[in-house]
């Protein structure tokens, strides 16, 4: 894996990781959640909670352009001295897929690919999420200004009271001095967090995020105009190679079906063998049983004969006589 798919991703952890030293190193030096609590406009809090949602749609993007570069690379390798004839179109969801089908798409319908516009509409998503970051970060700077103005009005309403409260009640002329001290804690660090999270940090990340769609979109326009430009421009080339490629893949189809035939044919022979063999055992069973029929027939015929010899041996001596001159015809 080229490194240089991966730059946008190393360009994001070292800035934040910059930005995660600077915050532990003000966290020992400043209370920066009691300044957030102590917030009565609640402007931090919203300073916050922008930042945070610009921070995690930096970190996705990043995320995004690290993997549509991997993928860049991979499709590269995959039409290398081959052009789009051989590249293999998938249901990826991948952004670079999706443009070298449709570039695919185009050039075997013998249409005028538009590069630069095709790529233009495809990285347009990515190109609207890295401004939307870059927009947050000028929205804080924003409320940043909105919580100085609101932290000077605190401040001017907390020094009304207090000049009110002199030569008089003490306890009115602290709490409005301390109102007073609150309203130029949050001018002031409504300010800080505006400028720092707003116009520092996320225009950071919106500036890597920006490099990074830039530089897959020279990469992709690079790959085609390299590896893709003999299919690009109409040429008797190009349609040999596309009848070359559709007569790979009719090949390819002859030879599935080949093989289909083939086990068809596997699979008729082992069934025509079942049924010899089926017919075989049925035939032996057939035998078999006229085997035992002819045997309990015999079995049959000596048992008559055997109760024959005995009736003829219990009858008295005389019926034995009369049967024995002839007078009268033994019963069978």
């Amino acid at each position: 894996m080229s490194q240089k798919s991966l730059r946008t991703l190393f360009l994001w952890v070292i800035w934040t990781t910059s930005m995660l030293v600077v915050y532990l190193t003000l966290y020992q030096d400043f209370p920066i959640h009691e300044l957030i609590a102590s917030d009565t406009s609640h402007i931090s809090i919203l300073i916050i909670i922008l930042f945070c949602f610009g921070f995690v749609a930096s970190f996705v993007l990043t995320l995004l352009i690290t993997l549509e570069a991997i993928a860049a690379l991979r499709i590269e390798d995959a039409i290398r001295g081959n052009g789009l004839a051989r590249l293999e179109t998938s249901a990826s969801k991948r952004l670079a897929y999706r443009f070298f089908a449709a570039l695919k798409d185009t050039v075997d319908n013998n249409g005028r690919a538009d590069v630069e516009a095709l790529l233009n509409v495809e990285l347009a998503p990515y190109h609207r999420i890295s401004h939307s970051i870059e927009v947050i970060g000028n929205l804080l700077i924003t409320l940043g200004l909105i919580g100085t103005v609101m932290g000077m009005t605190i401040t001017l309403s907390g020094l009304g009271t207090s000049l009110d409260a002199i030569g008089g009640d003490q306890d009115q002329l602290l709490t409005g001095l301390r109102k007073a001290m609150s309203g130029m804690g949050t001018a002031f660090y409504t300010t800080l967090f505006g400028a720092v999270l707003g116009g520092i940090l996320l225009r950071v990340y919106a500036q890597i995020t920006d490099n990074g769609v830039d530089g897959l979109f020279d990469k992709l326009m690079r790959t085609c105009l390299i590896h893709c430009s003999a299919d690009l421009q109409p040429s008797m080339d190009r349609d040999i190679r596309i009848l070359e490629s559709e007569i790979e893949s009719l090949g390819k189809s002859l030879t599935r079906l080949q093989v289909a035939f083939h086990d068809t044919r596997e699979a008729m022979q082992m069934f025509r063998e079942e049924i010899t063999e089926l017919k075989t055992q049925s035939r032996q069973e057939n035998e078999v049983l006229l085997k035992n029929i002819l045997l309990q027939q015999q079995q049959s015929e000596s048992l008559r004969n055997e109760a024959r010899l005995l009736r003829r041996a219990t009858q008295p001596w005389w019926r034995r006589l009369v049967m024995a001159l002839g007078l009268v015809k033994p019963k069978s």
